[in-house]
């Protein structure tokens, strides 16, 4: 049986039209810039808080200065930091200037225990170190994790991008008559994507290889379409036949779907 996990890169996220799209990590000089963005503002509002803690609690003695200088570094620091990630799903304000996003490392959005880690340990690496082990981190990790993506589980991508125009599979001419009349259950879902990445990728794939993997896709394909397809079908042909097919008819529902709504609704304003 074919194995589809091969088509699939580490970063892929897989749309409902089985398409895989891939979201790449950020490089280490954007996360830099974004962070230095974000060390700036929080840098200035630390100041800003910690002055007025300071006038806050002017009147009293020097631990209660203490803690009102603990308080201001653990709001601005931690609190708040992790309160922008959680309600932003993953984006903070040097991330949202240039488009980054943190993700888990299954590409899923993050919640508050990750932003919570990553910004406990930003205090050590970012602001007690330097960004040192931050850096070195990054450098040195594939996807340009620092230590607090490491601990927590998560890493940046970058969301402003274009995505790759994917081809739509064109009906063989001579197949579109059996493909009109066959019975097509649905697909499961890693079998119609690894069918999707096969057509889109064919082309550059070893000839060897290309046969194998056509032959096994269409025969696991063709035990969900019947009557099978005219003898001595190219199972490119075919493969390209049933994606095509399922498409026409996914959008001849939605085009009767709409029409359906438009007569119960009135048409959209």
């Amino acid at each position: 049986m074919a194995n589809a996990d091969w088509l699939l890169g580490d970063d892929d996220l897989v749309t409902g039209e089985a398409v895989a799209l891939d979201l790449p990590p950020a490089t280490v000089g954007v996360r830099l810039t974004s962070g230095l963005v974000d060390v700036a503002a929080e840098g200035l509002l630390l100041v800003l808080v910690f002055v007025l803690g300071m006038v806050v609690v002017a009147g009293g003695d020097d631990a209660l200065r203490a803690v009102a200088g603990l308080l201001s570094v653990v709001l601005v620091l931690v609190v708040l930091p992790t309160t922008l990630e959680t309600l932003t799903h993953g984006r903070s304000l040097g991330k949202l200037a240039l488009g980054l996003r943190t993700v888990r490392d299954d590409a899923g959005p993050i919640s508050l225990r990750h932003a919570l880690t990553r910004s406990l340990i930003a205090v050590v690496e970012i602001w007690l170190l330097s960004g040192v082990p931050a850096l070195v981190c990054a450098l040195v990790n594939p996807r340009g994790k620092r230590v607090g993506d490491v601990v927590a589980g998560t890493y940046v991508v970058r969301e402003r991008f274009a995505f790759p125009q994917v081809r739509p599979a064109l009906m063989p001419p001579h197949l579109a008559g059996w493909a009109a009349a066959a019975d097509m259950a649905p697909l499961p879902d890693g079998l119609a994507l690894a069918v999707r990445q096969f057509l889109d990728r064919a082309a550059s794939l070893n000839p060897v290889s290309r046969a194998t993997l056509g032959t096994q896709l269409a025969a696991q394909v063709l035990t969900h379409v019947a009557p099978a397809p005219p003898p001595g079908q190219h199972p490119e042909a075919v493969l390209a036949a049933v994606v095509a097919e399922r498409r026409r008819r996914d959008e001849a529902r939605l085009a009767r779907d709409e029409a359906l709504r438009v007569r119960l609704r009135g048409p959209r304003r």
